[in-house]
C-alpha cells in the first residue's frame, strides 16, 4: 500500500471538524446551490457579451466570487438583484452582468485555487487594454498552465509566465488575432474551454486541435460548447478532437443555473452509506454536468435511484458493494466514489484518473494516504486506485486544502466513529455551507435549504 502524500498539512488539530456519525437511516431533502462550472462559464460569457445579462440562482462560493471579482477588476459591472417572478423563500439574489465598452488592463487578478479562474481568465485578459497579472494561492502555483499559455501565444497574445505556472502576466492589446492552434489538453479540459469561451471575440475566431492522450472530463467541454451556443456563438465540434468557434458578437444571457451535481455527491452517497432516503430537488432531466454520472454509480453500488420531475431520489439498499469504473470523464467524483469504495463489502477499481494528480492537490496520493490512515486497504495504481474491504477506524483525515478531500472524510465519518476532518472550511471553495447542509441532512426529514 502506498503511503506517500502531497505536502500541505499545515493546519493544526484545533482546526479539525468532528465528522458526525449518522444515528440511523436518513429521510432528508437537500436543496443544493448552483453549479460552479456553469456559473463561471456564464460569468465569462456575460462579461464578453454585447449587452447586459442576468444569471439566475448563481452559485456564490469562493471560486465563483473570485471569478466575479476578477471580472470586476477588468471593468465588468456585476450587481446583486433580488430574484423576480415566483422565486421561492431563501432564493439567492441574481447577478446582473454589464460588460464594459472595453476590458480594463493594468490590474492584478487573484485566482485563489480556482482552476476555472486561472485557466479561463488569461484568454479573456488578452482582450484588455493593458497588462493583467494573475496569481493565486501557493498551491495554485504548481497547477499546470503551460498548454493554455503556449496556445495563447500561437493565437497572437503576449503572455509572460513562470515556466508554465502562475504567476503570469497577459499584456492585453485590446484584440487577439486568433486562428488555429494545436495543443495537448490531456492534463485538463479547462485548457480547451478557456480558448473556446473567449474565441468568438478574437479577430479570426479560434480553432483548437487536441493532440495527445484523451482529454479528461470531456463533458466539461460539451458544457462550454452548449453555453456558447446559448449565447449565440457558432461552434463546430463535429470533428473528433477539434473545436471551432466563429468570430462573432456574444449575445446577452438570461439563464438559470442548474444545481451543482458533483457537490450533490456526498449527500446522495450518504443514503447508500447509512440507509434511508435523500432527495435532491431540481436535478435536471438533461444536463452536460459530469456529476450526472452519480446516478449510474450509486445504482451500481447498491442504491435505488429514481429521477423524475421533482428531482433525484436515492434510497440506500441492503448492501454497499464495490465498483469497477472508469471515471476519466467525471474525475471530480473520484473522492466521493473512493470513500464509498472504502466502506463497500467487495473490492473496487477506479480507473482513468491519472490527471487528478494535478488538481487542487495530488488527489490519488492524498486519497491513498488518508483512506489508508483510517484503515482502508488502498493501493495507488498508474491511473487510479484499487480499494479492498478492510475494517476502518477513526483518525485525522487531512484535506490538503481540497474541498473534495474534506467531503470524502465526512462520508467516512457517517459510519466510522472518531473521524476528524482537517479544515472543513475548505469546502467553501464550491459549497458555502457544507457543514450546515450536512448537519441538516442528518437531522432527519426537514428540508435543508441553503440561502447564501
Amino acid at each position: 500500500m502506498t503511503t506517500g502524500a502531497p505536502e500541505g498539512d499545515t493546519l493544526t488539530a484545533e482546526a479539525d471538524w468532528a465528522a458526525p456519525l449518522a444515528a440511523g437511516p436518513l429521510d432528508a431533502t437537500v436543496v443544493l446551490p448552483g453549479s460552479k462550472s456553469l456559473t463561471n462559464r456564464y460569468l465569462v460569457l456575460a462579461a464578453l457579451a454585447s449587452e447586459r445579462s442576468r444569471l439566475r440562482s448563481p452559485l456564490r462560493s469562493r471560486d465563483t466570487l473570485l471569478m466575479a471579482d476578477a471580472l470586476r477588476s477588468l471593468g465588468v459591472q456585476i450587481d446583486d438583484v433580488p430574484p423576480d417572478g415566483d422565486a421561492t423563500a431563501g432564493s439567492v439574489d441574481d447577478w446582473l452582468v454589464t460588460p464594459p465598452e472595453s476590458l480594463r488592463g493594468h490590474v492584478t487578478v487573484d485566482c485563489g485555487l480556482a482552476g476555472t479562474v486561472m485557466r479561463f481568465l488569461p484568454a479573456v485578459a488578452a482582450l484588455a487594454d493593458g497588462p493583467v497579472r494573475l496569481d493565486g494561492d501557493p498551491q495554485a502555483r504548481v497547477r499546470p498552465m503551460g498548454p493554455v499559455v503556449d496556445a495563447l501565444r500561437v493565437l497572437g497574445a503576449d503572455v509572460a509566465d513562470d515556466a508554465g505556472h502562475l504567476p503570469i502576466t497577459v499584456n492585453g492589446r485590446g484584440h487577439v488575432p486568433g486562428g488555429s492552434v494545436t495543443m495537448d489538453a490531456s492534463a485538463s479540459s479547462q485548457f480547451i474551454s478557456a480558448l473556446l469561451l473567449a474565441g468568438a471575440r478574437y479577430d479570426d475566431g479560434v480553432t483548437v486541435h487536441h493532440d495527445g492522450k484523451p482529454v479528461p472530463s470531456e463533458p466539461h467541454i460539451l458544457m462550454t460548447v452548449e453555453t456558447l451556443r446559448d449565447a449565440g456563438a457558432i461552434v463546430d465540434d463535429s470533428e473528433p478532437n477539434t473545436w471551432r468557434v466563429e468570430p462573432s458578437e456574444i449575445n446577452a444571457l438570461d439563464v438559470s443555473v442548474e444545481p451543482d451535481l458533483s457537490n450533490a455527491g456526498p449527500f446522495v452517497a450518504a443514503a447508500l452509506v447509512v440507509g434511508g432516503t435523500v432527495r435532491v430537488p431540481g436535478w435536471p432531466q438533461h444536463t452536460t454536468q459530469a456529476g450526472d454520472m452519480l446516478r449510474e454509480i450509486l445504482d451500481t453500488m447498491g442504491a435505488d435511484v429514481r429521477l423524475d420531475r421533482s428531482g433525484l431520489t436515492v434510497v440506500g439498499g441492503d448492501e454497499l458493494v464495490g465498483i469497477d469504473i472508469d471515471l476519466h470523464d467525471a474525475a471530480e467524483l473520484t473522492p466521493t466514489v473512493a470513500a464509498l469504495a472504502a466502506l463497500a463489502s467487495t473490492p473496487s477499481w477506479i480507473r482513468g484518473v491519472a490527471h487528478i494528480r494535478g488538481h487542487e492537490t495530488d488527489r490519488l496520493a492524498a486519497l491513498t494516504a488518508e483512506l489508508g490512515g483510517v484503515g482502508s486497504d488502498v493501493t495507488e495504481t498508474e491511473d487510479g486506485l484499487r480499494i479492498s474491504p478492510a475494517p476502518l477506524r477513526g483518525g485525522r483525515f487531512r484535506s490538503y486544502h481540497d474541498h473534495r478531500m474534506a467531503t470524502a472524510g465526512a462520508i467516512i465519518g457517517l459510519r466510522v466513529p472518531g473521524v476528524h476532518v482537517e479544515d472543513i472550511g475548505t469546502t467553501r471553495k464550491t459549497l458555502p455551507d457544507f457543514v450546515g447542509l450536512w448537519q441538516g441532512m442528518l437531522a432527519g426529514a426537514a428540508p435543508v435549504v441553503l440561502t447564501r
